[in-house]
């Protein structure tokens, strides 16, 4: 008998969310079709620059407008009726992200008609956008998949780009060698990251603090630090805030591809290490003993003790890691953007980084996924005036803020947060 009920409250919730992607996308095919398309003339070209620092030059892409418009909301309509009437099943995330990279580019085409867009540099400026939200993600994911919610990376990225910024400066100055100096102030980062994380551990693990309210902590005493420092040492002796920066270097061949190359294999270390951290924390955490651990502890902290694993070494081990990678995230903002540091310049990426990380499922490459989105939604803000679009900047920073709800409101489908996340444990 409970089975039949499981069965049919699966069934009726697997109903529901078909008719409901369905009808989204139906939804997303008549904005292209009535916003998009009203008052468009039909020879009207959409022009999207495909060059960027490449030795090979490529023509312009040139888009009818009207005509691509119309075959985006045709694909998107027929795919919508065939979602409500039989359902692409397993195959309805898929059909979904095509549909969402189908509207988007049916905004840029709208965006762009008559005009000129860089897709190439805008591409570029997403990625670099994305790196540091995207380590952010990579924090939370380390400390919450062994059931430690951080609040805190955004205190965590702040005071690591400050210590690498008063470390590169100091370093610049009295070490002849520019590049050792920029990894001793890296290293400063990561180990500042790595301090904070343990800290949190303290408060989280030992003393079994709430974990927002520990975290919460842990940001305003990085914010009202680092701004106090700011203003009586770092704007007053401006020789402590000036580091070298990471520049970016080529990968020979590969930087040379069309159109990719220069987007993916012509930017500083920050870049490359994002994708490094990509894949081994994607293998750590879902092919090694190790991950296996830090996700029961995050699942099931007593079933994973009864096992024999050291739950509290476990935890205090990921948040330590977690604050590491915080703390590298933020030397991106001085050692690898702007060559400074300035008060509240994370400007809330680690809090975003939270988000990216429960819209990526609590996933590596999901979190960079959904750093994408931000990071996009953040470039092409600010290329609205530009173009000028009379839309305002606010709704497309908005944008990723609402699928994030929609992701949360389990409309395509439900997230799979640890079991134990935010749960302090206590041994028998």
């Amino acid at each position: 008998m409970t089975d039949k009920i499981i069965h049919r409250q699966v069934t009726h919730e697997s109903q529901t969310r078909r008719i409901v992607m369905g009808i989204l996308f139906l939804l997303l095919a008549m904005v292209v079709w009535l916003f998009f398309m009203s008052n468009m003339a039909g020879d009207v070209i959409s022009e999207f620059g495909l060059t960027r620092g490449t030795a090979i030059a490529l023509p312009p892409w040139e888009v009818p407008a009207r005509q691509a418009l119309s075959v985006i909301a045709l694909i998107s309509a027929v795919l919508g009726g065939y979602q409500i009437a039989r359902g692409f099943k397993k195959w309805t995330n898929w059909v979904l992200a095509i549909v969402v990279a189908l509207f988007v580019f049916g905004f840029l085409v709208w965006a762009t008609a008559g005009k000129s867009l860089n897709l190439a540099g805008l591409l570029a400026t997403t990625l670099s956008k994305a790196v540091p939200i995207t380590l952010g993600a990579l924090s939370g994911v380390l400390c919450e998949r062994a059931g430690i919610v951080n609040i805190a990376i955004e205190g965590m990225m702040l005071s690591g780009a400050m210590v690498s910024a008063y470390v590169g400066s100091v370093a610049r100055i009295n070490i002849p060698n520019e590049a050792l100096g920029l990894w001793l102030a890296l290293a400063a980062a990561v180990a500042t990251g790595g301090v904070l994380g343990l800290l949190l551990g303290v408060l989280s693990i030992k003393y079994k603090a709430n974990q927002i309210i520990s975290g919460t902590v842990i940001n305003i005493l990085a914010t009202g630090l680092t701004s106090y420092l700011s203003a009586k040492f770092l704007q007053n002796y401006q020789e402590l805030n000036n580091p070298a920066i990471f520049k970016p270097f080529s990968i020979p061949l590969l930087s040379d591809i069309p159109i990719l190359g220069p987007i993916f294999f012509n930017n500083n270390m920050f870049v490359y290490a994002l994708f490094f951290f990509l894949i081994l924390i994607q293998v750590l955490l879902f092919k090694t003993r190790w991950g296996l651990r830090v996700r029961a502890v995050g699942e099931h902290p007593k079933a994973a003790d009864t096992l024999g694993i050291n739950v509290f070494k476990t935890r205090y081990m990921a948040v330590i890691l977690g604050g590491m990678m915080a703390g590298f995230g933020g030397a991106y903002f001085t050692l690898g953007s702007v060559g400074r540091f300035d008060e509240v310049m994370t400007a809330g990426r680690g809090f975003i980084g939270l988000a990216a990380m429960i819209f990526g499922n609590w996933t590596p490459f999901g979190s960079f996924g959904a750093g994408l989105l931000f990071g996009f939604a953040d470039s092409l803000a600010s290329r609205i005036a530009i173009l000028q679009i009379n839309i305002p900047s606010e709704f497309l920073l908005m944008a990723p803020y609402i699928a994030t709800m929609i992701v949360l409101a389990g409309v395509v489908g439900k997230g799979q947060a640890p079991a134990a996340d935010g749960e302090a444990y206590e041994k028998e």
